[in-house]
């Protein structure tokens, strides 16, 4: 990827061919009945680790691909999430999660020793891994986490609850991170702030609970689950990274999820318009196909532009870290306001997207026989995980420099 373009390699668009058809042949199948159903497929996981989708941006010594900074590593993913997405938004989420909140705290902040251990099985999608960061009264306000951890001879003892965590109780999860208080500190201007570090707490640990899945308006065939810790132990070790650099640990892990969750939006709005444009043209009314009646062809029309302008934008932030990868770009905080741009953008601009497809389905768009239904319901949740749409305008316009709270 040269310069600052976020126009497409061939290779990209290579890669993007073969992952519609894996999602195409392996999971759109299915999708509608594993919605139904609740399942989480998975073998499917396990597929997607063979084609190498999660080790897109993790380097060749634990089974990576190593694509890194101009080779487009972490635009790679994004289209993968994309693809994926398009046919399935449960699976779209399950390879986003498993890259951005599993694999990728690991791979940036972990000691050498906690990459062997974990990173192979995780890349190799043999094993998933959760964030465990948002709680009843914490989550983007995360200077509100509730969940302790106190060091007892060598050994953290975890107590609290977390909610939301994806990819956390599944059968082949293998570990969560969790944020934790770890203790106080004073900041320069006197006053006490939470101490926030990140524990490795492996699946199996004494005190650590899966609690039952949700019972979730969308994304039903994605593992989501609350957690609890109780005298949950873990050696001292499982400390992620630096003690009490929790919160910029999942502030600089939040970023690049969202340009992640941009591209699983961008996937909806695909699926939105394909379906659209296919209908339209078949469904016939006063003689004539319904793409003929300016009223719906026009929102038809609308879908286009947002699918193009979330696009540009979602492609952009992902070149921009890229870019940042390869030791270049424009820096981490026009990254971040690139970021919010895109999925504030996109994920917004999907849930309309479902909205106007529903209308232009009319009654059968009601009906759950018909995708565009599972894709309204799974749409809603775009617009509030990895930060919601108030968020991303709160960071928009501290990035323009409005002391905005």
């Amino acid at each position: 990827m040269a310069g600052m373009s976020w126009e497409l390699s061939k290779e990209h668009e290579d890669f993007r061919r073969v992952v519609r058809e894996f999602a195409e042949a392996e999971i759109a199948p299915h999708a509608a009945q594993w919605d139904r159903d609740h399942h989480f497929p998975v073998e499917v996981v396990q597929q997607m680790g063979e084609l190498g989708l999660f080790g897109l941006t993790a380097p060749e010594e634990f089974g990576g691909a190593g694509l890194e900074g101009d080779d487009g590593g972490f635009t790679s993913l994004c289209l993968a999430i994309e693809e994926i997405g398009r046919v399935d938004q449960s699976m779209g989420i399950t390879l986003e999660a498993a890259v951005g909140l599993g694999i990728n705290p690991i791979l940036t902040f972990g000691s050498d020793e906690q990459r062997q251990t974990w990173l192979p099985d995780l890349v190799a999608g043999r094993a998933l891994a959760g964030f465990g960061l948002t709680e009843a009264g914490a989550g983007s306000d995360a200077g509100a986490t509730r969940t302790r951890a106190d060091l007892d001879g060598g050994e953290w003892i975890l107590n609290g609850d977390k909610q939301f965590i994806t990819n956390s109780g599944s059968s082949i999860t293998s570990l969560v991170t969790v944020t934790a208080r770890t203790g106080t500190r004073v900041t320069d201007d006197g006053r006490e702030r939470p101490e926030i570090s990140t524990i490795i707490v492996p699946s199996g640990t004494h005190g650590f609970v899966a609690e039952p899945a949700y019972d979730k308006l969308g994304w039903h065939a994605s593992d989501t689950h609350p957690l609890t810790f109780t005298d949950c132990r873990v050696p001292e070790g499982n400390l992620l990274g630096e003690r009490g650099r929790g919160y910029a640990q999942f502030l600089a892990t939040l970023d690049d999820g969202r340009v992640a969750i941009a591209a699983l939006a961008v996937g909806c709005l695909q699926a939105m318009l394909d379906l659209s444009v296919e209908y339209a043209g078949e469904r016939q009314t006063f003689g004539v196909p319904i793409g003929r009646k300016q009223g719906l062809a026009f929102q038809i029309a609308d879908l286009q532009v947002m699918l193009d302008a979330a696009r540009l934008l979602t492609y952009q932030a992902a070149a921009m870290k890229d870019a940042m990868a390869a030791g270049r770009g424009p820096g981490p905080e026009k990254f971040k306001q690139a970021a919010a741009v895109a999925k504030l953008y996109a994920t917004e601009s999907a849930v309309t997207a479902t909205r106007i497809a529903t209308q232009v389905f009319g009654g059968y768009g009601f009906m759950e026989e018909y995708a565009v239904a599972r894709f309204y319901r799974d749409a809603k949740v775009l617009e509030i995980g990895e930060g919601t749409s108030e968020v991303q305008r709160m960071l928009i316009a501290r990035g323009l420099g409005l002391p905005v709270e």
